[in-house]
This record gives C-alpha cells, structure tokens and sequence, in this order.
C-alpha cells in the first residue's frame, strides 16, 4: 500500500489527488497520527480519514464526483425548469392571469411530493419572472381619510 501511495504522490495532478495519496503515506511512513495528518493536509480530522478510506478501498487514487450543475438539492435541471415553466409563459404572453399556487400545484404534481411555496417563487426568480399585477390597494392608504374626504366633496357639491 505504501509503495502505491508514494507511486500515486509522484503521479497527483490535483490538490485532492495530493492530499488523498499524503493521508496513506504520512501515518505509514513517518508513523503520525490521524489528527496529525489532518494539521499537515490542512483539513479536519473527518476529512482526513475519508481521503484514507477512499485510497485504500480502491488501491488507488480515486477522484471526488463533482457537483451536479443545479446542486445537489435540485428537483429539476435549469433545462426541465425552462420546459415546465413553457406553458405558464405562454398564456402569460397571451395576457392571462398566472398566479404561483397554480404553478406550485403542477409542480408538485410533477415531482411528486409537496414543497413550499418559497420554492416556487426561486424558481421563478431563476427564469426572470417578476410579479406584473398592481396591488389592490394602496400601502399607505387610510379608510378613515378616504371617508373624510368622501363626506367634504359630497358637503361642496350638494
């Protein structure tokens, strides 16, 4: 096994694969414990016993799988989003009305188990969308001043 580590110390093109092959060579060659070795590489001590069980599992380097594009959480591609979200853009380009509970209810559908509705509304941050309709009413508007001014014009015109 150490003949293989120090062959693959020699062979390393990554800082993983540096740091894989030094976690099998520093406690066999120079006899230093795990949380030793975990100082030297820069990582923790967990970590440090993963890189080992992974070289000596497989006998040799063995490189890291890298991330999925959309993240490891992720229901859908950013591709399949484009494609699901395609019908709801088309009758928001014909002027009806899109609202997110639909949306989240074919979403759910889709994927098959509930989510939130924060789900929904990243999704469609993620493909430009923004909310077009008006509030029904105003942020700072007052009834009892609307009523005041309401019994004023109805006093100056009648």
């Amino acid at each position: 096994m150490l003949e293989q580590a120090q062959q693959a110390l020699r062979e390393a093109k990554t800082v993983e694969e540096l740091r894989q092959a030094q976690a099998v060579v520093l406690p066999l060659l120079l006899g230093v414990s795990i949380e030793q070795t975990a100082a030297v590489l820069g990582v923790s001590v967990g970590w440090a016993c993963q890189l080992r069980r992974r070289f000596i599992s497989a006998g040799h380097l063995v490189p890291r799988k890298p991330a999925p594009p959309q993240g490891p959480r992720a229901y859908m591609s950013r591709a399949e989003e484009a494609a699901f979200l395609a019908p709801f853009i088309d009758r928001a380009s014909q002027g009806q009305i899109v609202v997110a509970a639909e949306i989240r209810a074919a979403f759910e559908q889709r994927v098959g188990r509930r989510t939130a509705p924060s789900t929904i509304y990243y999704l469609l941050k993620r493909h430009g969308w923004r909310k077009l309709a008006p509030d029904r009413v105003h942020p700072q508007s007052s009834a009892p001043a609307q009523k005041r001014w309401k019994k004023k014009v109805a006093q100056e015109v009648g």
